[in-house]
């Protein structure tokens, strides 16, 4: 039972700045390229309601196991 704690390698070991950083350089990349996705206001409401039709269980209600926990 005396495990050792997971290395953290590669990106996950960079600082939230250098990983950034080398994220934005490759979303920069992508809209330069012209593969990158940009939402129209219809996608990114759809996807919103989506999420929260997941997440809430639709029309603001807490899913029934959580409500009984409450």
């Amino acid at each position: 039972m005396n495990e050792k704690p997971k290395a953290r390698r590669g990106f996950a070991s960079m600082s939230p700045e250098k990983q950034r950083e080398i994220a934005s350089k490759g979303g920069r990349a992508a809209h330069a390229k012209g593969t990158a996705h940009e939402w129209s206001s219809n996608e990114a409401r759809d996807a919103g309601r989506k999420g929260g039709m997941v997440s809430r269980g639709g029309r603001g209600k807490l899913p029934a196991a959580q409500e009984s926990a409450a």
